[in-house]
């Protein structure tokens, strides 16, 4: 049974610690498709934005704290095709163009930038120049352009084996497209977004199923206005 008061505990400490939040609210652990807040300063910034999720929708992740949970939800592990719940530091955006005028440190995505996803690897779950050597890994720089814009989802930052790798907020393939594990949406939103987002105000994503809004929202209001 979850206890309301250890959430609060949680969620006062962290979430006040922060001033730039993304809420992304699915219906339930199976959805495919959400919808994103933004909070800053307790004032609300954008509402109601679609967003994409896993093909097999939410399992629980590995962020900057745990919220509790059921023992029979589904957990995020590597290929499951579900994107993480959880709450996750926003560290970097990347994209194509060598240059970038947001506020959070930004990644070059050339032809060379990977993200490994080989468990097995010393890189596991890092976004590296290629050397040559990597076994499984994907490419930043996607002929699909979904990558064209995109921000690093502080998801397993310690590389535990097999519990997921090379999260990020990223272009959508088309509409109501769900994605292998990210979180993707329309180009537009999510160069807003990352215009908005700022290292100075400690971004985060809070991505839950609807059930668990409700303990968020008992202590932290501004997220439902």
């Amino acid at each position: 049974m979850i206890k309301s008061f250890l959430i609060s505990i949680s969620f006062s400490t962290l979430l006040f610690s922060s001033q730039q939040i993304l809420l992304v609210v699915a219906d339930d652990f199976n959805s495919s498709t959400a919808k994103l807040t933004c909070i800053e300063d307790n004032q609300l910034i954008c509402k109601d934005v679609k967003v994409n999720l896993g093909k097999n929708g939410l399992g629980w992740g590995i962020g900057l704290k745990e919220i509790p949970h059921a023992q029979n939800e589904p957990i995020k592990h590597e290929g499951d095709k579900r994107a993480p719940a959880g709450v996750f530091l926003l560290t970097e955006s990347f994209g194509y163009t060598p240059q970038h005028q947001g506020k959070l440190p930004y990644l070059y995505a050339d032809k060379n930038l990977i993200c490994v996803d080989d468990s097995h690897s010393s890189f596991y779950n890092q976004i590296i120049e290629a050397n040559g050597n990597e076994k499984s890994f994907e490419h930043m720089r996607r002929q699909d352009g979904q990558y064209r814009y995109g921000v690093v989802v502080a998801h397993n930052p310690n590389a535990v084996p097999m519990r997921g790798s090379c999260i990020f907020l990223h272009i959508q393939k088309e509409k109501n497209h769900p994605t292998v594990g990210c979180t993707s949406m329309e180009e537009e939103d999510l160069k807003k977004i990352i215009r908005w987002l700022d290292k100075k105000k400690h971004p985060l994503l809070i991505q839950i199923p609807q059930k668990y809004l409700k303990e968020l929202t008992d202590i932290y209001p501004e997220l439902i206005k």
